[in-house]
């Protein structure tokens, strides 16, 4: 037969008895015998619920029900903080890496996936899903990783330029997220400048209206690899971004300032005005007056000022972190080579952002496919996507 297992108010209810049954005079193991259990379970009552009363050993009851419906969201609440810990310090914004995060949990942790998913809030259907590109994702990542290869200073948003015009379809968040998965990387650095203002609130700037109304020129320097300084003279429209020339020397001055301007003057006509900043080549009286006597106007910015000359000194940033730092010449013709073909590039290949990723002056045809590599052409055979065709240098 088996023994019954007594409930706390029984035991309660049983312990007052054998106090009766005592005070009776009785001895305390008839008292026992007469309840009808062994000693051992006398004295762990007497243990347990001993001084108690039948309504305290309820409400004992109802505090420990309360505490262990209290300790469970306590519990879990602790293991929630402890599985976000142990997933990553930053924030997890992505599907993809909530994924991989559920997957270390439940490695490292030993919990569930239903456990891991409700901390980290991946729904369990993500997390089960085996995300799948398209079936030209290889081809896709191989030309993007081509192409930042090719040019290190350009951004996501310059490839999907490139992409889109040699045949892909695709946006920019598509190449972001191979980009950002192929961990590719761009560092920018772009130093603050106080801006000059006048006293309504508008920032002194004449603003180019059409092609042909402003153009800017400054001057950039470089060495080559024996030491020797050389200079570039960068003239640049200010409405259509186009560089119509880049003239390279060891020493430039005033006179090659107007014959750079003369030549430009013949193919393309007077500009409206003429910005520069305060450099002797430029406020020569020589410049001045041959500037005045074909109808063009001078705009010098005020000293000090490089912000009001933005066009041109962005051209400049450009020219020197995607070409000059990158770049070793051996000699002035070489230099003279590769930044001509550079400046063809930039008009006619480079996207622009300020021009919806266009460039200011595009060529009609793009290089063919043959100019990929040949691993990449292998890997695209027989495919029915257009594969990028590699843009190159002209």
């Amino acid at each position: 037969m088996a023994s019954k297992r007594h409930r706390p108010e029984e035991a309660v209810a049983k312990l007052r008895q054998v106090d009766f049954l005592v005070a009776q005079g009785q001895s305390v193991a008839e008292a026992i015998r007469a309840i009808g259990v062994t000693e051992v379970t006398y004295y762990r009552w007497r243990r347990e619920f001993g001084g108690l009363k039948s309504d305290a050993v309820k409400r004992m009851k109802e505090l420990e029900a309360e505490n262990a419906r209290l300790r469970k969201p306590v519990a879990d609440l602790t293991l929630d903080k402890q599985i976000l810990a142990e997933a990553a310090p930053g924030k997890l914004l992505s599907p993809a890496r909530r994924r991989a995060c559920v997957e270390h949990v439940m490695e490292t942790m030993g919990v569930s996936e239903r456990r891991a998913c409700a901390a980290l809030g991946q729904h369990r259907s993500t997390q089960r899903k085996v995300p799948r590109g398209g079936e030209d994702e290889e081809r896709l990542t191989a030309d993007i990783v081509e192409l930042a290869r090719e040019y290190g200073r350009y951004g996501y948003r310059k490839i999907a330029a490139l992409l889109r015009n040699a045949g892909w379809l695709v946006n920019a968040k598509r190449v972001e997220r191979i980009w950002c998965r192929e961990e590719l990387k761009v560092p920018r650095r772009q130093p603050k400048r106080a801006r000059l203002w006048l006293a309504d609130g508008s920032c002194v700037r004449l603003r180019p209206e059409r092609p042909n109304h402003v153009w800017s020129d400054d001057f950039v320097a470089d060495r080559t690899h024996d030491g020797r300084k050389f200079r570039l003279l960068n003239v640049i429209d200010e409405f259509s971004h186009e560089c119509p020339a880049i003239r390279v020397g060891r020493k430039l001055g005033a006179d090659d300032v107007i014959d750079v301007l003369s030549d430009l003057f013949i193919l393309r006509g007077v500009p409206d005005h003429i910005r520069s900043d305060n450099g002797p080549e430029f406020v020569a009286k020589s410049v001045q007056g041959w500037i005045a006597a074909v109808g063009a106007k001078t705009a010098y910015i005020a000293p000090g000022s490089p912000w009001e000359n933005g066009y041109v000194e962005s051209f400049n940033a450009r020219l020197r972190d995607e070409l000059l730092n990158g770049e070793i010449f051996y000699s002035l013709r070489e230099a003279e080579a590769v930044i001509e073909s550079w400046r063809r590039h930039y008009n006619s290949v480079r996207p622009h952002a300020s021009l919806k990723f266009r460039p200011p002056a595009p060529e009609v045809v793009l290089p063919a496919f043959a100019a990929w590599p040949a691993a990449l052409r292998q890997q695209a055979t027989g495919a029915t996507h257009p594969v990028a065709p590699r843009p190159t240098l002209h």
